[in-house]
């Protein structure tokens, strides 16, 4: 039995034990292909991302047989570049990006569904920015592209709208000036000429419960694998959590896989996964989708393998590899799972932070969870990366049992064990959420 040479782009120490054991993973060998830092601090930039990458592939003497990344931009897009200069199986780099670009995935969306808000693009370069014509306070100041919600502001007023106008102007750049080189490699239609990477997009607020509908396009066809509900921290636009099957009423789970499958056919996305944020409200009975992710959403690898019983990288890996790319349902040892962010809302020093026996003592006393801790020794978490305008993420804590009681129950108790290990004092400036 021959091998097959898998190479990750961005392969981090929490993702590889989980793709270990998906199915078939014996006769895989994954490797490294860039790393985090490369990919995600400071401005990267895209072409010497390629240059380094195809360094390590033209010396790589077996096979390549696929290549495949589960982080958004620069990933997402070195995904289907290096695809087609290496022949594996990718979507197009078109089809990305129009998930990718904020503004260019609202143009295709309308074309085939009414479920998205107002929106227009703020003119960065006037001299006195305005909120477009027809989009309402509250709404949400967003760049084209961002990390992990980062530059991304609600405001509720012209007050609000300048000071967060003023801070997307000073970051915008750090991502949008190497999403730019990526547009220029595309044929671009004549509503995005001229838009360019660091433009920004205002969107009117929506209100509900947040929702994520998971799946991926294998020869044309879309299929929604699984729908996950994402619950805010209380008064905050914060996760708390991300928990799985979601607790929606099957005719509103239907309805978002209906509207699913218009937009991902519309974009013309195939060979690949995608993640979709959506709003529901139940007042209304209205749905609205917030963006498209390009790719599955690593966050949830291990939420469907407690449930289903088989991580969502399956999907990648199949779909890379031309096999079937079908998850198993509900043969997993839980009936439920949630991704808990355990946040701080305040800048702070960790003084002390856990180490991995002690990570490994809590998991172990603790069935069906998982810990991983953000911030390093001695860090500032201001200087975190990717976190969002609000918050701090001090620890992702995933939880495995057959209610939301037990959920939250192995939640607080992992919360409890590391804080009596973590410290991030700091005079005058320590402050939490209750969850």
């Amino acid at each position: 039995m021959s091998e097959k040479n898998i190479f990750v782009i961005g392969l981090d120490e929490a993702n590889t034990p989980v793709l270990r054991r998906v199915p078939g993973a014996r006769k895989y060998r994954f490797h490294p292909l860039l790393s985090l830092e490369d990919l995600q601090v400071g401005e990267v930039s895209v072409p010497d991302l390629i240059t380094k990458a195809e360094g390590v592939l033209d010396a790589f003497e077996g096979s390549i047989d696929a290549i495949v990344g589960y982080w958004d931009f620069p990933v997402s897009t070195l995904v289907p570049i290096l695809s087609e200069r290496y022949g594996t199986r990718s979507t197009g780099l078109e089809s990305v990006v129009k998930c990718e670009h904020k503004y260019w995935s609202r143009l295709e969306q309308r074309k085939v569904v009414d479920e998205h808000p107002r929106f227009g693009r703020v003119d960065l370069e006037a001299r006195d920015p305005q909120p477009p014509d027809g989009v309402r306070f509250p709404m949400w100041l967003k760049p084209a592209l961002a990390y992990s919600s980062e530059l991304a502001f609600g405001v509720k007023d012209e007050k609000e709208f300048r000071a967060a106008v003023a801070e997307i102007r000073e970051g915008i750049s750090r991502v949008g000036r190497p999403f730019e080189y990526v547009l220029e490699r595309l044929d671009l239609p004549p509503e995005m000429e001229g838009v360019g990477g660091r433009v920004c997009l205002a969107e009117e607020s929506l209100s509900g419960i947040q929702v994520a509908v998971e799946g991926y396009v294998h020869h044309g066809e879309v299929t929604v694998y699984g729908v996950l509900d994402s619950i805010d921290y209380p008064d905050s636009p914060c996760f708390l959590r991300h928990q799985y099957p979601s607790m929606l009423p099957e005719p509103v789970v239907r309805r978002l896989c209906d509207v699913s499958g218009r937009v991902m056919r519309q974009i013309g996305m195939d060979g690949a996964t995608f993640s979709i944020e959506y709003f529901y409200d139940p007042r209304t009975d209205e749905i609205n989708l917030l963006e498209i992710n390009p790719r599955h959403s690593q966050s949830h690898a291990e939420l469907f393998e407690y449930v289903d019983g088989i991580a969502n990288h399956h999907c990648m890996i199949s779909l890379a590899l031309g096999e079937d790319p079908a998850l198993p349902y509900r043969a997993g040892p839980y009936k439920m799972a949630a991704k808990w962010y355990h946040r701080w809302f305040a800048d702070g020093v960790v003084r002390e932070a856990p180490a991995k026996e002690d990570i490994e003592r809590i998991e172990r006393e603790i069935p069906g969870v998982r810990i991983d801790v953000v911030p390093e020794k001695g860090q500032r978490l201001s200087q975190l990366e990717q976190q969002d305008s609000y918050s701090f993420e001090l620890a992702h804590i995933f939880t495995g049992g057959d209610s939301e009681e037990e959920l939250r129950e192995k939640y607080d108790r992992c919360v409890a064990a590391v804080h009596r290990i973590l410290d991030t004092t700091t005079p005058g400036a320590r402050a939490e959420a209750d969850a």
